[in-house]
């Protein structure tokens, strides 16, 4: 059963669980020497048309999947792509809410495919091939961003940019599993064309120290913003994502009556046990559920009526950065 994200992973200063970072320390070395001989010895294949690879620095939590949609949105005849992370099927498949599960294709998958033209591949120069096939323009990939097989055009690498309560998005500077980093941060950042920095909607400015480690890596400002309102009353919420606190904290800024939260492993499959359990919670407080809405979709279509989802949306602060970044790739011969 995979586990929570370590909330220490994010912990700067006087970071805890010292023995066990101490005996997952060779594992670490392990990771980073495979990752830069994968990238080093692939060449990537060029699908014939512009790749734009949203990817993470770190193990998830970041308002990745938001920025793609936010992409997909914004482009002409862009069309999505994923490996599909806990999905079943190994594709090229063009995914369809109305047949797809979550079992199938994956939460991230599912849930910009109700909205944009999305396709699952585990191969994924094989999927872009297949999305130009089917008339895409521009491939926009969810993750990647440490996967050489496929030419990028343009990478952008989404950050928290949340500094506050003792965290700090890439903890003490450890590589996965002691740290929450997917490679040494300057290797990693090597590699971006831009940094989108994703902040709270609370929060007024992002943290200059922060912004200085991007030196002259374009940094676009970005903020989750809800699509929808708050359901009334009372709520006891819950999260399967990479940082469940984060959506805790989030519900309690945008003034929900939260009673409870309860936190499950990223991409967890909810099953009728727990599903009931979370039920008999709210029901204590005579209380409604709410949740995300990568986490709505991995529901069971029976709980979907009984449960709301709480969707958010990526929102620049200055969207004419984006579009001259993507501009030329959405023009023939420019790409």
């Amino acid at each position: 059963m995979k586990l929570p994200t370590p909330r220490w992973w994010y912990v700067r200063e006087d970071v805890p669980a010292p023995v066990t970072r101490a005996l997952l320390t060779p594992l670490s070395w392990i990771w980073t020497a495979v990752t830069a001989r994968r990238i080093a010895r692939t060449v990537p294949v060029d699908a014939g048309l512009p790749v734009i690879c949203v990817g993470n620095l770190t193990a998830g939590g970041t308002g990745k999947t938001p920025v793609v949609a936010a992409l997909l949105g914004r482009i002409d005849g862009a069309h999505g792509l994923s490996r599909g992370y806990g999905g079943k099927l190994k594709g090229p498949v063009r995914v369809d809410p109305a047949i797809h599960t979550a079992a199938d294709v994956g939460d991230e998958p599912l849930m910009l495919g109700a909205s944009h033209p999305f396709w699952v591949s585990a191969d994924r120069v094989v999927g872009a091939r297949a999305a130009k096939a089917a008339g895409a323009s521009v491939v926009v990939m969810d993750d990647g961003h440490t996967n050489p097989g496929l030419r990028k055009t343009l990478s952008l690498v989404v950050v928290d940019g949340e500094t506050r309560n003792g965290e700090w998005p890439f903890g003490d500077g450890s590589v996965f599993p002691t740290g929450p980093l997917r490679e040494p941060f300057k290797v990693g950042l090597a590699r971006a064309d831009a940094v989108v920095l994703m902040l709270p909607a609370d929060l007024e400015a992002a943290d200059p120290e922060l912004l200085a480690l991007f030196s002259t890596t374009p940094v676009l400002l970005a903020r989750m913003a809800p699509r929808e309102a708050l359901p009334a009353g009372p709520q006891v919420g819950f999260a399967g994502i990479g940082k469940p606190w984060k959506v805790e904290r989030a519900l309690k800024a945008a003034g929900c009556d939260l009673k409870d939260f309860v936190s499950f492993p990223d991409h967890f499959a909810y099953d009728e046990a727990t599903l009931k359990i979370l039920a008999d919670r709210a029901a204590q407080f005579e209380a409604g559920l709410v949740t995300t809405e990568k986490d709505w979709v991995r529901l069971p279509p029976a709980w979907r009526a009984r449960i709301r989802s709480w969707p958010v949306e990526a929102v620049f602060e200055v969207p004419e950065a984006l579009d001259a970044l993507i501009r030329p790739l959405s023009e023939p011969g420019k790409a």
